[in-house]
């Protein structure tokens, strides 16, 4: 790892990590659930058995209060905390005992009592040029560049946490050059076909959602009839003409729907590939483990066990069939407007920031944010997803959830372009009301 991938500053703060990690000889993984933090605990679960080092591994669906309790309890002299950290500092550094921090949330503040890792420390942009698996990753290849051969599970998260849909960028890209010069990993052409079985993968796609094809058998039948296309056939493997023919008519559709040529874009955006593997639908399947609770199986998977594989991938189908027809009811419902962003009641937990993610792209008025809402008896997660546009006009969803929640005594934060947040039942209308002033603020101010 060289100043041609990360600035000095985040080097020098890695090699400090990676000298503490290796006085100890047992290690606490904590990671986020999702695929950056499944690949992320992936990438450092091997290097640090390589090391010799035993370790454990603990997958939190986010970083609360609650949470942290178990970061408290661990017995480890060492932990390392990975995609989340960011708004535990202080806490963290209570803990009296080595932690590691390689997070790429918004950093609010820095830390020499800790080895805190953030791309945004150096000022790089962890939304879109880093993401958790990039650092992780490149904690790996300083503790022992040998482990340059964990490369493609960085892009397992890049590609999870959406990073490369509009372009690789920063530490991102630079490890893509010093990757593909490796032989490690490559870049091919994306297309709006999706990969595998057209049958089964345009049943299932949310990513473009089509409406009446995703989640539609009749659907998918007519678009390859007209298509002249076997449904059998891989959409990897279709020759030109037959992909410009599927492709053609799934744009038609799409802008019929009202998707924009931006949408189109980042749709059709680059794939990653590592040997016969596509490491966007390794995301897809390690995701869909962690969201099932069954992250475990998502770490043996990352790690090349192909029973774990085989097995993340029917979690996947049937996480991305749920999925699909939850977007089709939404799709049909339609969203609640308010003046600044728009908003739907999730009707399932676990599946929120997926469909929310699918409604801002797909299905809502993509000038506005899309807020979705899942409501238990004692509390409400909310997931937030925008698009690049909005943050040109001022839009930061990180702080107008963080901002909206605290007023109803609750919390939340991520990223600008998608975040989350969580407050006590009761509260929803004082909460939509005062993130409506927020944005409508965020965007004031900006113009």
């Amino acid at each position: 790892m060289d100043e041609s991938v990360l600035p000095a500053e985040l080097l020098k703060r890695l090699s400090k990590a990676a000298d503490a990690v290796r006085g100890h000889r047992f290690i606490h993984i904590f990671s986020h659930r999702d695929a950056d933090g499944i690949s992320s605990a992936a990438i450092l679960a091997k290097a640090l058995g390589r090391a010799g080092k035993e370790y454990q591994i603990t997958l939190l669906k986010s970083l609360s209060a609650e949470s942290f309790k178990k970061i408290e309890a661990s017995l480890a002299d060492c932990v390392i905390v990975a995609d989340l950290g960011a708004s535990y500092v202080k806490e963290l550094e209570a803990l009296g005992k080595d932690v590691v921090v390689l997070d790429h949330h918004v950093a609010r503040e820095d830390s020499d009592r800790i080895h805190y890792v953030n791309p945004h420390l150096a000022g790089i942009d962890g939304m879109s040029d880093a993401c958790g698996a990039t650092m992780s990753f490149a904690f790996a290849a300083t503790l022992d560049p040998a482990n340059w051969d964990l490369l493609p599970l960085a892009f397992a998260g890049i590609t999870g946490d959406r990073q490369h849909t509009r372009g690789l960028a920063g530490p991102n890209m630079a490890l893509l050059r010093k990757g593909g010069n490796r032989g490690i990993i490559a870049e091919v052409r994306g297309s709006l076909v999706p990969p595998g079985p057209l049958s089964t993968s345009l049943y299932l796609s949310t990513d473009p959602y089509v409406r009446g094809v995703s989640g539609n058998p009749a659907g998918v039948s007519e678009l390859l009839r007209d298509a002249g296309v076997d449904g059998e056939a891989k959409g990897s493997s279709l020759d030109g003409d037959s992909s410009r023919r599927l492709a053609s008519l799934m744009a038609l559709k799409l802008a019929a729907q009202g998707v924009d040529l931006e949408s189109l874009k980042e749709t059709t955006r680059p794939r990653y590939v590592a040997g016969d593997m596509d490491m966007e639908c390794l995301a897809w399947a390690i995701d869909a483990c962690g969201k099932s609770d069954q992250g475990g199986t998502g770490i043996l998977a990352c790690l090349g066990d192909e029973a774990a594989l085989t097995e993340a991938m029917e979690i996947d189908y049937a996480m991305r069939e749920k999925t699909v027809n939850l977007a089709r009811k939404l799709d049909e419902k339609g969203l609640t407007q308010m003046t600044n962003f728009q908003y739907f009641l999730s009707e399932t937990s676990g599946f929120t920031g997926n469909v929310c993610g699918i409604a801002m792209q797909y299905i809502g008025d993509r000038s506005k944010p899309t807020v979705a809402l899942s409501v238990s008896e004692d509390s409400v997660k909310v997931s937030a997803r925008g698009t690049h546009p909005q943050l040109e006009r001022g839009v930061d969803l990180s702080e107008a959830l963080r901002k909206a929640a605290e007023s109803v005594g609750g919390e939340g934060g991520g990223h600008r372009i998608a975040s989350g947040a969580s407050f006590p039942a009761g509260r929803e209308m004082d909460f939509l009301e005062n993130l409506d002033a927020v944005i409508g603020d965020q965007v004031t101010h900006a113009t």
